[in-house]
């Protein structure tokens, strides 16, 4: 089994103003625990600032409404400026907790730095998000399309040009393909998705796709570059037989290819998606507050999405007495709380952690020490 994963800075190019919710619910309480209902205690109050990676704003969104519901007194902020900006904020003290794409390492001594951050402590890291990258496209006719991971890398390496070529055809015998230019679109900036989505191709189709994992889109390959998600969602659905990668929650009404796995082909689901987790390796040598994945992209494991983002939460396991510390614990735990993780499914189409994930990380935010 070849397993890769994500491991350097993701930043997209432009970081969008900070999420700010005003609390909207009565005032309901709760005990701040982690394992049922989630949330926190009312008898909370302040503001808690947090931020990274862009693929969570959406669901931190949700959290924050639903957090900001149980405890009407606090104000969360969640500015989605990327995961490395996300990590650079958190290890400077600037953030209590952070969002990323990729868990920290020493490749640039983040991780080192992380440590010192928190007083000698290594950092918590808990996956808190995974949704599945759908793989977006927009050709007449076309209601289903199945693609085994060498045709995808093939149209996306521009090795296949054509929607009726002999590779997409032998997936969709089935299907009426036009005699017709594809057109790829892709990030133009610098992104956590594209680099999930060519760690895929790199692990799946190496021979086809011979660039690796990248954060920034390869111009030798050519294509349609498109700024952000919301701007591959647009170029593909104002497009003429174009097909692009984007996050599934935000997909709409465009068609999303089913991916080869094994015999079957599989929909980007999020039940899908979070069975990758289940498969997949966690990363030796790490500490037991550090709970993070090489994705085992080539699984043959049925009903399984191989095209995954999982995102992380990094924290302190102790913070210094104070609001902060007091806010950033019981924020995480509502995430991560049963009632969290249905809430972001709900809202964002995130795919929940299984139970047996959540009452782990939950049990590792419950241990937070404040004081």
């Amino acid at each position: 089994m070849k397993s890769t994963s994500i491991r350097r800075a993701i930043v997209p190019g432009i970081a969008a103003l900070a999420l700010v919710f005003s609390a909207c619910g009565a005032d309901n309480e709760g005990d701040g625990s982690t394992d049922g209902d989630g949330g926190g205690s009312s008898s909370l109050a302040g503001e808690l600032n947090g931020g990274g990676a862009s693929s969570q704003e959406a669901a931190q969104g949700a959290w924050i409404v639903g957090f900001q519901d149980e405890n009407p007194d606090v104000t969360v902020n969640y500015d989605p400026v990327g995961s490395g900006g996300g990590r650079e904020s958190f290890i400077s003290g600037a953030f209590p907790f952070a969002g990323s794409d990729a868990y920290l390492t020493d490749d640039e001594g983040e991780l080192t730095a992380a440590t010192e951050r928190c007083e000698g402590s290594a950092p918590i890291e808990i996956p808190n998000y995974i949704s599945p990258i759908a793989i977006i496209y927009n050709v007449e006719g076309v209601d289903d399309l199945n693609l085994s991971p060498a045709t995808l890398a093939g149209i996306f390496a521009g090795k296949i040009t054509k929607w009726n070529a002999e590779e997409i055809a032998a997936d969709n015998p089935d299907a009426t393909l036009p005699d017709a230019d594809i057109n790829p679109v892709h990030r133009s900036d610098e992104s956590g998705t594209t680099e999930n989505f060519t760690d895929y191709l790199d692990a799946v189709a190496g021979d086809v796709w011979t660039e690796g994992a990248l954060e920034v889109w390869p111009q030798q390959y050519g294509g349609e570059g498109a700024q952000g998600t919301s701007g591959v969602v647009s170029a593909v659905g104002s497009g003429t037989n174009a097909i692009g990668y984007a996050d599934a929650s935000q997909a709409g009404d465009l068609g999303v290819a089913n991916i080869g796995v094994g015999e079957d082909f599989v929909a980007p689901t999020p039940e899908a998606a979070a069975k990758i987790l289940e498969v997949s390796p966690r990363v030796e040598g790490r500490d037991a507050n550090s709970i993070v994945f090489d994705l085992d992209h080539e699984t043959q494991e049925a009903g399984t999405y191989p095209i995954v983002l999982t995102s992380y939460l990094i924290a302190c396991p102790s913070y210094p007495a104070g609001d902060e510390g007091e806010l950033a614990k019981a924020y995480l735990g509502y995430i991560v709380s049963e009632a969290g993780q249905e809430q972001g499914a709900a809202e964002a189409g995130s795919a929940p952690l299984s139970e047996e994930l959540r009452t782990e990380v939950a049990g590792i935010v419950d241990a937070i020490q404040v004081g």
